[in-house]
């Protein structure tokens, strides 16, 4: 039996297996692509504290692949885009079906399953650009005509998860504290329904145990209010990760809210996909907005506008991310400092601009010759 439910993602309803239910509390990460620079930290957090048993080798939870031509595990978007067919938005409206409304028959969902030796090269396309440069041309205009850029991916948490909607055992569920999705090994039974179903290929099966498993969202350190292994761990302080609202309930100072629904600059992934995920990117500037258009739905235009307007409350939200290993649940942007708070009480206070010293070039105390140097 398949319900109609409301996807706001792409203001319409959809179909899916179950009835809307909406968690208390949606836990949500924002990822800004333009600041990742794919050191493949955040997936070595995330391996050594989760998938580095027996079996495990070929998992990564998170993993960050350069687009357009990285993929892990092989084309796991384009053979489904490919299967979807056309996709077409009617403004901010989705026109085209969603993954739950083209299932093959007798299936809950479209989908397809990997092959084993497609989740053997986590690393394929790595650095490797797209180019349409030819004399003359140069790179000081935006977009470029040649480029590429880091997409980090984890699981993402959907409203309406694939992998639950395909699993014929009942064994996923979503938490209602917190909107995370989780397998329950004792119902699960191996048979890969997750894998097939999950339109981002974030459900594994574990060879060892005969079970899937997935990212679990850190649920350990986030019931302590504690940032999730990603986050904590990102050089590029890529990442945030707090609490996300539908739109009619955003909060100006909900970090999460604000850059999802008050500034529109962080996105979704394939929405068109139905899902509703919890994983928003913030795209990049200097790439092929057709691309984008594709990846993250129409609202990309938009999204790199706010971005490059230098806006002071975005600038000092974006400072934030990284700052603390804290969720950071409320912020404000007052006298040059970002402020984020927890539980009523500020946890993190950062300068929305770093401060310039220019040093003499001799140190007459020390009688020392020194360079400023950026």
């Amino acid at each position: 039996m398949s319900h109609k439910v409301y996807n706001w993602q792409l203001k319409k309803e959809i179909i899916y297996k179950h009835e809307e239910s909406r968690p208390e509390k949606q836990i949500a990460w924002v990822f800004d692509t333009n600041k990742c620079i794919a050191c493949q930290t955040c997936t070595m957090a995330c391996k050594t504290t989760w998938t580095c048993g027996k079996g495990e080798e070929y998992m990564f939870w998170n993993n960050v692949e350069t687009k357009p031509y990285g993929f892990y595990p092989l084309a796991w978007d384009v053979k489904l885009l490919e299967k979807l067919g056309k996709q077409e938005w009617d403004g901010e409206k989705y026109a085209g079906v969603t993954i739950f409304g083209a299932g093959e028959e007798g299936e809950e969902l479209l989908g397809h399953t990997p092959e084993d030796r497609d989740w053997a090269h986590p690393n394929i396309g790595e650095d490797e650009v797209i180019s349409q440069i030819e004399d003359g041309d140069y790179f000081n205009q935006l977009p470029h005509l040649s480029w590429m850029f880091y997409l980090a991916r984890i699981c993402n948490h959907c409203t309406y998860p694939g992998c639950l909607a395909a699993c014929p055992r009942n064994a996923i569920y979503k938490r209602k504290e917190d909107g995370i999705v989780l397998i329950d090994q004792e119902r699960c039974r191996g048979y890969r329904k997750c894998v097939k179903g999950c339109p981002y290929k974030k459900a594994m099966f574990h060879p060892i145990t005969g079970r899937s498993v997935k990212c679990i969202a850190c649920y350990p350190a986030v019931e302590n209010g504690l940032q999730t292994r990603c986050v904590e761990n990102c050089i590029g302080k890529i990442r945030i990760v707090s609490w996300l609202n539908t739109p009619d309930k955003a909060i100006e100072d909900s970090p999460i809210d604000y850059l999802v629904h008050i500034k529109k600059v962080a996105l979704p992934l394939y929405p068109q996909f139905g899902t509703e995920p919890n994983v928003y990117y913030i795209p990049p500037i200097h790439v092929d907005v057709k691309y984008l258009k594709q990846m993250f739905g129409p609202g990309v235009e938009n999204a790199i506008k706010v971005y490059r307007s230098g806006d002071e409350a975005l600038v000092g939200l974006v400072k934030l991310f990284g700052s603390t290993d804290k969720i950071i649940e409320r912020f404000k942007v007052e006298d040059g400092y970002a402020i984020g708070f927890s539980k009523g009480e500020e946890i993190i206070r950062v300068p929305v601009k770093e401060p310039v010293i220019i040093r003499k070039f001799h140190d007459e105390k020390l009688d020392v010759y020194r360079h400023s140097v950026t």
